[in-house]
């Protein structure tokens, strides 16, 4: 059996198993995703600074990328609470306990990681940060694009099966119409 999965294994078996695991659990796995896209923002502002990158900056380039910002954080709060009215958290390690396809749901699988992808464009974007921009939250994006393929995915199918199946034929990942 692969590491990766064993991870599916790992991850199935805490989202179907006890809740207790899963109350001690979802708040660690949050923090890390959250260390890591802090992580992402301060690393790219470094490397700005080595490479002695231009800042592509003004106010109507700062209003713009405010704008994704608010819009980003308005998708993944939204996403957030049907994922809590559902009664499970945002962390695959304390999912629903079934599917959810309202609201943002109905037209992409991982609105809520759309919503942070959009946050951290528009964070590059006010910043004036290239490598924000052109370089890490493309990164991010794949990234979390190999860990939903690879393990988020695979867990969902196993525990959820065809009701699931059929939803990720009907809805895309990420952004509809693409």
């Amino acid at each position: 059996m692969s590491f990766v999965s064993r991870w599916v294994e790992l991850v199935y078996k805490i989202a179907a198993g006890d809740w207790r695991a899963r109350v001690v659990l979802a708040p660690i796995v949050a923090t890390l995703y959250f260390s890591l896209i802090a992580f992402f923002v301060f690393l790219s502002l470094a490397v700005d600074q080595w490479l002695s990158c231009p800042r592509v900056y003004n106010s109507l380039i700062f209003v713009i990328g405010l704008f994704f910002i608010i819009f980003g954080i308005f998708l993944t709060l939204f996403s957030i609470a049907l994922f809590l009215r559902a009664r499970g958290t945002p962390v695959p390690v304390s999912p629903p306990p079934k599917l959810v396809t309202t609201g943002p749901y109905r037209f992409a699988r991982n609105p809520m990681l759309s919503g942070i992808f959009i946050q951290l464009f528009g964070l590059g974007i006010a910043l004036g940060s290239l490598s924000l921009t052109l370089i890490f939250t493309p990164l991010f994006i794949i990234i979390n694009v190999w860990e939903l393929k690879k393990v988020e995915e695979p867990e969902l199918l196993k525990r959820l099966g065809e009701p699931y199946a059929e939803y990720k034929k009907r809805v895309p990942m990420f952004f509809p119409f693409l």
